[in-house]
């Protein structure tokens, strides 16, 4: 019977649960509301995962804290998707218990940490939706702290706990319509639960496998390594820097008396100091990290506890003065960041005059990290972002969080076509508020639709389908079906088209030949005389022709 775990064996729970769901991922995958090739709900949970799992392993402490504080920086670092991004904020909120955890917890602690991550996750939601993977973790969490009162063992725990997710998972279709019609569970609520089976394994030493997941209704690391280029650490300020050296060193060989309480005392004398403060490890070594205009004492505190090694000091200052003049040389007061796929897609966002253009969209979504990187890279105190999909927006709206010195304003462009016509919208001689507020409005004046086929045999929106019918959809419900690409566009075309639009666009993709396009375009003209017709490349994945009429 185990019914206490302390941070080793946490750690081993948090890599197995990572690791269960790597091996099935394209199972989560492939549970998709859609009957189309761009499942990536178990992708984007395993990426997220993975992240954590890489943070944690680099984290040269094994106290609850700075496991606990790597595992959350690290999924959110990570987190992809709509899913991706409620995971990371299920560990946050469940590290944000479990770091408290001196040397060990228990499963009414976990209990309480389930409750935790519930919370952050549905805070995280602007609009929380049922039938999802918040679903499942609500409903776990309220049962979990009964579960406790039962079970002291963990492994009775997890298996009651699995049990009651299970149940819950099975219940999604029903709070959720569009997963019934679609005769799927929720994708997000399955990921969640291959982690808890990850869990279980961990502490039961069963083989981990593809075969144990129902789908119905680190090593470590070098000293070498351990300080890397601390470009995740330091953060140049650009404008006047309040603490000029970046001071670095190990404290090894540990005196006699010194205790890990000295350890979290040093780190409260160096923030008193400095920032960027990093004070981890342990009495066999302890890894210092701190900003200051005083390295002189930085030194003196470490030395009451040990030996110095690896010492670093740097002048932050010279670098920083030709970074200002620099980047205030060329600071504008407004960007813009387009997310997308398709060679061709990406070069129209250039030409409409984005600063930047990232790679994204479906079976590809890009992490909240990934999106501030990418804004920080454009020098403007503003940056406007279209995350140009549904399942993007979310991961842009938290990348708000993680981004210095910008101003992230998120346009909810579900969609390329919504995306051209924000970035129409912009206006360079405006204001941020007024060109918010037009970029908005804009990409409600475009109907869009997609053209792909279907993966599954399944019935949606009053139409039966089988694997390999050409379907046409919009953000929302099947609306055409076809033979064959060119006779479902038209048919899709046809279930968009209102009476005052006049123009109509295609945007081809990889997989459809020029001379196939031109013939559509020849077609559409003809069937839609009273619209301009234009045809473009847009090379996207997944999808043969992406539509938008204005």
């Amino acid at each position: 019977m185990q019914k206490l775990i302390n941070s080793t064996e946490f750690r081993k729970m948090v890599a197995s649960g990572a690791r269960m769901l790597e091996i099935n991922r394209a199972k989560v995958d492939s549970l998709n509301v859609f009957p189309v090739p761009d499942g990536d709900t178990g992708t984007n949970m395993s990426l997220t995962m993975q992240s954590a799992i890489k943070e944690m392993n680099a984290c040269s402490s094994n106290r609850f804290q700075e496991i606990c504080d790597a595992i959350s920086k690290g999924a959110l670092k990570g987190a992809r998707g709509n899913s991706g991004v409620i995971s990371s904020q299920i560990f946050r909120g469940i590290c944000s218990v479990l770091k408290d955890t001196k040397d060990s917890f228990d499963t009414k602690t976990f209990a309480k940490a389930m409750e935790a991550g519930t919370k952050v996750a549905y805070n995280a939601v602007s609009i929380p939706k049922e039938g999802t993977i918040l679903t499942v973790v609500r409903l776990m969490s309220e049962s979990a702290g009964k579960l406790a009162q039962k079970n002291k063992d963990f492994v009775d725990f997890f298996n009651a706990l699995i049990e009651v997710g299970d149940e819950a998972l099975a219940k999604t279709p029903e709070l959720l319509p569009v997963l019934k019609k679609a005769g799927v569970v929720d994708s997000g609520g399955v990921g969640l639960m291959t982690i808890m089976r990850g869990f279980l394994s961990a502490l039961t030493g069963e083989e981990i496998d593809a075969d144990s997941i129902p789908t119905e209704a680190g090593e470590s690391k070098s000293d070498d390594d351990m300080f890397g280029d601390n470009s995740d650490i330091i953060n140049l300020d650009l404008g006047d820097i309040e603490f000029a050296y970046c001071t670095e060193f190990f404290i090894i060989h540990m005196k006699q008396m010194t205790t890990l309480a000295d350890i979290d005392k040093l780190k409260e004398k160096l923030m008193s100091i400095g920032d960027s403060v990093i004070c981890i490890g342990d009495l066999e070594m302890v890894k210092v990290h701190v900003h200051t205009n005083t390295p002189g004492i930085a030194l003196t505190y470490a030395l009451e506890l040990g030996e110095l090694d690896r010492l670093k000091i740097e002048n932050m200052l010279e670098e920083n003065r030709a970074l200002k003049a620099k980047l205030e040389a060329e600071k504008k007061e407004m960007g813009m960041l387009a997310i997308c796929a398709g060679d061709g897609i990406e070069e129209i966002f250039k030409d409409l005059m984005c600063d930047r253009v990232m790679k994204g969209g479906q079976t590809m979504n890009p992490s909240a990290q990934d999106i501030a990187d990418a804004v920080q890279k454009i020098n403007a105190a503003n940056v406007f972002v279209f995350p140009n999909n549904s399942n993007v927006i979310l991961a842009a709206e938290q990348a708000k969080a993680l981004v210095n010195n910008r101003t992230i304003h998120v346009i909810p462009t579900k969609n390329v076509p919504q995306g051209f016509s924000a970035a129409l919208a912009f206006d360079p001689e405006a204001s941020v508020p007024e060109n918010k507020t037009n970029m908005t409005h804009a990409i409600d004046n475009v109907a869009s639709g997609m053209v792909t086929h279907a993966v599954r045999d399944t019935t949606m929106n009053g139409f039966k389908l089988k694997v390999g019918d050409m379907i046409g959809l919009d953000n929302k419900r099947i609306l055409a079906k076809g033979d064959n690409v060119a006779d479902c566009t038209l048919a899709l075309l046809k279930a968009l088209k209102k009476s005052d639009h006049e123009m109509i666009t295609l945007y081809y993709g990889e997989d459809v030949k020029e001379e196939e396009a031109n013939e559509l375009q020849a077609r559409v003209q003809e069937e839609f005389p009273d619209c301009d017709v234009d045809c473009l490349y847009g090379g996207q994945p997944v999808y043969y022709y992406l539509v938008s009429l204005e």
